[in-house]
């Protein structure tokens, strides 16, 4: 009999070892990429008559689950942004965004996703577009001035900031190990933060009229302020990818890591590189959007280069629907971003809020499939932290529902949620409840459609003071139930009243 050579003694030593001290598995990666401004139907496996090719988001549904009823917690930037990194409604802290060199949406009481991954080890990041408001240092009060239909603006000019000052307030006090960005692409400061600090101070002033770019739509949107000269939009994209790239490559198998990339894109101005021009049949924000679908392939494929994918969980999504444009892009290129639902960007209406949503964890979730639950961006806290055994506390993540047993496949009963809230402008509330839809007001518009936009595609005006659909059998949202279910729509209202006067909606 031949004798077990020592290595073999040894392999199966460390084995038996393994099994005996019940050898925890790797905690999983976690990598989010959240678009700006992208509507559902913009993604192009969801949209059957999508003029915007998405091949590496389309792939990345393939190998992952897609879910068709998920949602922002708004319908603008800021808030959304805020409640998916701390799980609860943004409402219960404020509705607007976080305006040009604006104080910090969250409060000393809120805790976030990447500070409860950070107590398991995580090493965690931040590129991108931050949007959540920092603690500047003024030298004193905006000294610019510039005519607008408004009336006189004010804004800061390079001098009435410290720049030397580490700004806080921001990502490396809300979780984050890192952060490098452009903090708001059309807001000042146009330049580029790395951690707590710019990089280069501003020398310069930019307004929309000398930005000093071509713009393909939007340009209204760059504020007036401080700018580093020579500082050009068309490199934001680029160098996000990059230092996204660069930053998973110096991650190491043994600790696991959080990446939050927030895109500037597809939001106005729009700016699609040189070669992603022509590559849609929606015009110039449909080539963005190409771009936005290309810089998340280069971030998957850095995650498989690295020997990363198999144990990472990729979550793409978007903070709020389309912008107003979008009713332009539907006549002049038969391209419907919102897909199927009514609204858009800032609206309660279902186009505003309805997201795409995919999440891919190979081995762990089943490819190819999709999902009809209803779910909102305030759950990824409560199911990240349950994936990753992170305990939390009873004032964190109020609102955030556990959905990792729709994600593994286990039994659950459905619906997970007893009921999911949007809100953009104060005051004006949705409430999803199963397959009913309320609304605590005459219209879920916000944003102006298009002159006979409306008319042309059978959306009408109400006249009840609220609003009750059945998403069901009327997902555009044309038929307003209220009259014919007044007890429905008085049992939902009174439920919306209850989350808004209590701190929660889900008890730990």
């Amino acid at each position: 009999m031949k004798t077990p050579s020592l290595t073999t003694i040894l392999l199966l030593a460390s084995v038996i070892t393994s099994f005996a001290c019940g050898a925890k598995p790797a905690l999983p990666n976690v990598v989010i990429i959240y678009a700006d401004d992208m509507g559902y139907g913009d993604l192009n496996i969801q949209n059957p008559n999508s003029k915007i090719p998405t091949p590496y988001l389309d792939q990345l549904a393939r190998e992952g689950m897609r879910f068709t009823d998920a949602h922002s917690s708004s319908g603008i930037c800021s808030p959304s942004r805020y409640s998916l990194l701390t799980g609860r409604y943004h409402w219960r802290r404020q509705h607007n965004i976080v305006n040009s060199f604006g104080k910090p949406f969250f409060t000393k009481d809120d805790i976030t996703l990447p500070q409860i991954l950070q107590s398991s080890g995580y090493n965690t990041a931040a590129i991108g577009k931050w949007h959540l408001g920092w603690n500047w240092q003024f030298n004193n009060k905006p000294s610019g001035k510039l005519k607008s239909k408004k009336g006189m603006q004010r804004f800061y000019l390079p001098d009435d900031i410290d720049w030397n000052k580490a700004v806080t307030g921001g990502p490396l006090e809300r979780g984050f190990n890192y952060y490098f960005g452009d903090g708001t692409i059309n807001f000042p400061p146009y330049a580029w933060f790395e951690n707590d600090k710019v990089v280069q101070a501003p020398n310069t002033v930019m307004t929309s009229k000398n930005i000093g770019f071509k713009v393909k739509e939007g340009d209204w949107e760059f504020r007036p302020g401080p700018k580093v000269a020579g500082w050009n939009p068309y490199d934001v994209l680029p160098t996000l990818t990059k230092k996204s790239v660069e930053w998973l490559s110096k991650q190491k198998k043994h600790q696991p890591f959080f990446l939050y990339l927030a895109l500037p894109s597809p939001h106005a101005p729009i700016i699609p590189n040189k070669e992603f021009d022509d590559t849609s049949r929606a015009g110039a924000y449909g080539d963005f959007m190409v771009q936005t679908d290309w810089v998340a392939g280069q971030v998957l494929a850095a995650l498989k280069k690295q020997g990363l994918e198999d144990n990472t969980i990729v979550i793409f999504t978007a903070d709020n629907g389309p912008e107003k444009y979008a009713y332009q892009r539907v006549e002049k290129y038969g391209h419907y971003s919102s897909g199927d639902f009514r609204g858009l960007k800032r609206d309660v209406y279902e186009g505003g809020h309805h997201v795409p949503l995919v999440i891919k964890w190979p081995g762990k979730i089943n490819a190819g499939a999709v999902s009809k639950e209803v779910i909102s961006q305030v759950d990824i806290m409560a199911t990240l932290a349950a994936i990753t055994n992170t305990k939390l506390t009873k004032t964190s993540a109020p609102d955030s529902y556990d959905i990792s047993s729709v994600l593994l496949n286990h039994k659950y009963s459905s619906p997970i949620r007893e009921a999911t809230v949007q809100n953009t402008k104060k005051g004006v509330y949705a409430l999803r409840q199963g397959k009913w839809l309320y609304i605590n007001h005459s219209t879920g518009q916000h944003t102006k459609a298009a002159k006979g936009y409306n008319q042309a595609h059978g959306f009408a005006e109400f006249n009840t003071d609220s609003l009750l659909f059945d998403l069901e059998e009327d997902p555009g949202q044309r038929n307003n139930l209220q009259a014919k279910y007044p007890e429905k729509a008085s049992a939902m209202d009174g439920l919306l009243s209850k989350y808004r006067q209590q701190d929660y909606s889900v008890r730990r």
